[in-house]
């Protein structure tokens, strides 16, 4: 990726995650806890917020849920948001705040927690869907999804957990539509906002004056002092596509080879390649030999590790184009990696897996 003066940054939860004490691990336990336990509240309101938009927070809040999860063999825990599409507790929320757990659950406006699997999902567009317990004595209470696009312009709201908040509003306003990310890892197509969010908003509802959902909150970019510039959010429709594969409980990964790169030095002072970071465990590029940089004690850089220049053939100059290419790719599929090592040019056939199936790229 091309220098920018924004830096876009996914809302993933190792941003706001947790690292559990070594004491009591709930190994498959259906109730887990990484944060204070929400009490039922009424609604805390910004003064700012106008009437209108009140109103459309006051009835949304009650479907919106804070999303927790756990993974038990790393001991990492995080937290997202995430909203009731349907009464039998069908919860939407962005992929990456569930891809590196194994437990989950969600929690209300009321206080009630409720153990949650992951049904469908589609890493590419970073949106996931989970199932919850049917509420006792009736259904869960639920967000529309618009019927159409958005139009530029429009307010929108997006309430989410950010800053240690619970489900609180963020308002702004949309400025664009079909944004590109800029890096192939992120979500392409998204809209583009001025709502202030932050991690722990990440999979919350963004909701068209009217109060449905035109959005589910992906990324952000920040400016040079760390500040959120503008926020970005998948676009949903009900009966679109994407929204009807979830529906069907369609799990859509995106192919891997278990490459962790250096953006720092990709494409960089000379370097005509993607650097090489770190190689995950058990993957089909530590299966081919693939080596990643090395670092001294304290973490120090002290040797770049190989450089990919090609994608079967194609050249590659930096981590983003490598990355683009092995998209372009199947799960099953098997490229040729062009790469450099101490000078030398070597090759490499990798056959591409589900990146679910890479733990170390969970993380």
């Amino acid at each position: 990726m091309r220098a920018s003066p924004w830096l876009p940054v996914l809302l993933i939860l190792a941003l706001a995650a947790y690292l559990l004490p070594d004491a009591k691990l709930p190994f498959g336990q259906p109730s887990f806890q990484v944060g204070p336990a929400p009490q039922a509240q009424a609604p805390a309101l910004p003064n700012q917020l106008g009437a209108d938009t009140r109103e459309v927070f006051t009835a949304s809040r009650p479907a919106t849920v804070r999303v927790e999860s756990l993974n038990p063999d790393t001991r990492n825990a995080g937290l997202g948001t995430g909203f009731f599409i349907d009464q039998d507790g069908l919860v939407l929320t962005a992929y990456h705040v569930v891809s590196g757990g194994r437990l989950f659950q969600i929690s209300t406006l009321s206080g009630k927690t409720y153990p949650a699997t992951v049904t469908a999902f589609d890493a590419q567009a970073d949106v996931a869907v989970l199932q919850v317990t049917r509420a006792p004595g009736g259904g869960f209470p639920f967000l529309p999804l618009a019927p159409r696009a958005p139009r530029v312009g429009e307010a929108v709201l997006a309430i989410g957990n950010s800053g240690g908040d619970y489900l609180q509003p963020r308002q702004g306003t949309l400025l664009g539509l079909n944004a590109q990310a800029g890096r192939a890892d992120f979500p392409q197509g998204t809209l583009e906002m001025s709502a202030p969010l932050s991690p722990g908003d990440s999979g919350g509802p963004i909701l068209d004056p009217t109060g449905q959902v035109i959005g589910v909150v992906s990324y952000i970019s920040l400016d040079g002092s760390g500040q959120t510039r503008r926020s970005y959010a998948v676009p949903v429709v009900e009966g679109g596509p994407l929204i009807a594969a979830l529906r069907r409980g369609e799990k859509k990964d995106v192919p891997v080879v278990g490459l962790l790169f250096d953006l720092v030095h990709s494409g960089q002072g000379g370097l005509d390649g993607a650097v090489i970071s770190g190689v995950a465990r058990r993957s089909p590029a530590e299966r081919a030999g693939l080596r990643g940089s090395t670092f001294d004690a304290q973490d120090n850089l002290t040797a770049l590790g190989d450089i990919v220049t090609s994608v079967n053939g194609q050249r590659t100059r930096d981590a983003d184009q490598v990355i683009t290419a092995i998209r372009r790719a199947r799960v099953g599929d098997t490229v040729t990696l062009g790469y450099t090592r101490d000078g030398e040019a070597r090759t490499a056939q990798v056959t591409l897996v589900p990146k679910a199936s890479v733990p170390d790229l969970q993380e």
